[in-house]
């Protein structure tokens, strides 16, 4: 029997909203006891089955999803999956996630609710990874499911280097792009070595749909300049939950709480609340696959329920990053996020684009690309402004453009060769077999 999930809409207070959430919990705590992990948790004791009990659930952790990897979350029968998917991060340990097929018409439909809009007369740039992560294979199903073409054009790819994407977007008229936002900058980046501008020489382009780096406004500002002033869409999520969080018309980010319960930890005092800042905890209402209750992502984010002027009636989010993120100097403490606004607001005209810092315990190491034209201005803003604002011991130095990004990266071509076996006189033959 299908689901009948609700839209974005039908409630107009957080109250009515949580009424919703409620009366789905019991559904979804029985999903859950019926994957081997929760089944396990709650094998000597009550397991919850109400929303009352909710109160007392405890947090699902990455660690628990490492050890419960391959099948240890499952909650369906190995036949019913329709895909299998791995974390992008660096832990070393595998973290599984796994969708059927009912679960991919709700990851494609919250991707889709992008408030630009996704039409059949739209082409999308994928330029996000194909592999184990979700991202690459979420935006392509949400495109094709609204009738768009689908251009996949990878990432981390030898076949797809920055200058045959470049041709690609301007040749194909794209009008829309999925990319992080590093990768924005790297496509303008590239697009100037090809000799062409991307303020003027992509017309058809009229957004970006950007996630998976945390991203200050005055940095995405700084893109959709470049673009030529296109919107520069970002939304939020992860692998193990797909899409959680999407970008209104008034430029805010709304946690789509009509498909998951979102909560706010506090690690030092391990309180859960509906609002405020701390980690952001999820507990997705319609999963199948994959059930997860009080799913720690570990982000730091502040959560609240002020009302937007876009008039969207759910919990707006801003996203911080990992804490890790964050380290000592001096007597202060440096985060990327608040360094990163002081680097894009330096002047347009200097060109900043690419960056790099490193957080010694007594200095604070910055250096920025930059033409030798604008190097002086760039170098004595960056440094009052990292007085002023951070008040740590610092060090700028100007490295001329590829010095942080190589030119190579932004032009080069790679031939992809396919395996084989019989060569022809005085031909070299050292990569039989080989894919170079």
């Amino acid at each position: 029997m299908p689901w009948t999930r609700p839209g974005p809409a039908g409630w107009s207070s957080p109250d009515e909203l949580a009424a919703v959430q409620r009366a789905e919990l019991p559904r979804v705590l029985a999903t859950a006891l019926r994957s081997p992990f929760y089944a396990a948790r709650y094998a000597d004791g009550a397991p919850p089955r109400t929303a009352a009990d909710f109160a007392d659930v405890a947090l699902t952790t990455k660690q628990d999803l490492r050890d419960a990897y391959p099948y240890g979350m499952l909650a369906v029968p190995r036949e019913r999956l329709a895909t299998y998917h791995e974390s992008s991060g660096t832990s070393g340990e595998p973290t599984a996630s796994y969708y059927t097929e009912r679960d991919w018409t709700d990851l494609a439909e919250r991707f889709a609710r992008k408030w630009i809009g996704i039409s059949p007369s739209d082409t999308l740039l994928v330029r996000t990874p194909y592999a184990l992560v979700i991202t690459g294979h979420l935006a392509h199903a949400a495109a094709r499911s609204c009738g768009a073409t689908v251009v996949p054009g990878d990432l981390r790819s030898l076949a797809t280097p920055l200058s045959r994407i470049v041709r690609v977007l301007h040749d194909l008229e794209v009008t829309l792009t999925w990319c992080n936002p590093t990768e924005a900058m790297m496509l303008a980046a590239a697009a100037r070595a090809a000799g062409l501008r991307p303020d003027r020489d992509f017309p058809a382009l009229r957004a970006m749909f950007v996630a998976a780096e945390p991203l200050t406004e005055v940095r995405r500002r700084r893109i959709s300049e470049i673009w030529g002033g296109v919107p520069v869409i970002e939304e939020y999520g992860s692998t193990e939950t797909g899409t959680i969080a999407g970008q209104c018309p008034s430029g805010t980010m709304h946690l789509w709480a009509d498909r998951a319960i979102f909560e706010v930890f506090d690690p030092a005092t391990g309180d859960l609340t509906r609002t405020g800042r701390g980690q952001l905890v999820v507990t997705p209402l319609w999963r199948e696959a994959m059930p997860l209750l009080r799913y720690n992502l570990a982000d730091e984010v502040e959560v609240a329920d002020t009302p937007c002027p876009c008039g969207w009636a759910l919990p707006t989010v801003r996203v911080f990053g990992r804490a890790a993120f964050a380290y000592p100097v001096g007597p202060a403490t440096v985060t990327q996020s608040r360094l990163e606004e002081l680097v894009f607001a330096l002047p347009a005209p200097c060109e900043v684009v690419f960056w790099r810092a490193r957080a010694d315990r007594d200095v604070l190491r910055v250096e920025i690309e930059v033409a030798d034209e604008h190097r002086e201005r760039a170098v004595k803003e960056l440094r009052s402004s990292i007085d002023r604002e951070l008040g740590v011991p610092h060090q700028v130095d100007a490295v001329a453009p590829g010095g942080i990004v190589p030119t190579a990266t932004l032009r080069g071509q790679r031939d992809i060769l396919k395996a084989r076996y019989l060569f022809g006189p005085g031909e070299d033959w050292s990569g039989a077999v080989m894919y170079q």
